[in-house]
């Protein structure tokens, strides 16, 4: 079981633009020809934080048109968030804040032996980080820049460095990176 961070980037280093709008990702190419589908088939439990939550309420009918339900996760999903937000119906959703280390033992129960996707944003990744418990870093880096936005991964990360175990080309528009996150000993004290 691995805890892994998938999501795209710009070019520069951003997940999302200033207004939490991904637009820019959709025009660069097609997910089944990435490594989504068979990550996604080894998933257990999602965690997300309030921003990547509150893209899916403002698109559940594309998100609907495109996969058949307005929420596409059968998995069960912890979303973080310091403020009261609407469920959508049908969805297995754990509204919790705080602390990562107690949501990922309950991650971790959930998930049977498949492995836990950290969603995004790049922030709660990085508190996964800081506890030790992040193993993997997968980014789809897209042929687009945008100047200033929501950082793919807020934090410094320089000793030891992520390791690089595969990169390739997904069409003209996104290289895959996957890496491996070394062990390092957690912070001692945890964001909230």
């Amino acid at each position: 079981m691995k805890t892994q961070y998938f999501t795209a980037s710009s070019l520069d280093g951003y997940i999302a633009t200033e207004d939490d709008s991904i637009d820019w990702l959709f025009p660069l190419g097609d997910i089944n020809a990435t490594s989504y589908p068979a990550f996604f088939a080894q998933v257990g439990a999602l965690a997300m934080g309030s921003s990547t939550y509150e893209w899916m309420l403002r698109h559940t009918q594309a998100v609907a048109d495109q996969t058949g339900s307005a929420w596409p996760y059968p998995q069960p999903t912890w979303v973080f968030s310091r403020r009261p937000l609407p469920a959508i119906p049908d969805a297995t959703l754990h509204f919790v804040q705080g602390d990562v280390r107690p949501v990922h033992a309950a991650m971790r129960a959930a998930a049977g032996d498949k492995n836990l996707w950290i969603v995004g944003g790049g922030d709660l990744a990085g508190q996964f980080h800081d506890a030790g418990l992040l193993d993997e870093i997968i980014v789809q880096v897209a042929s687009v820049t945008l100047g200033r936005g929501k950082p793919l991964f807020p934090r410094r990360l320089t000793t030891p460095p992520l390791i690089l175990t595969s990169a390739r080309q997904v069409g003209p528009g996104l290289a895959e990176l996957h890496y491996q996150v070394p062990a390092v000993p957690p912070r001692s004290t945890p964001r909230s």
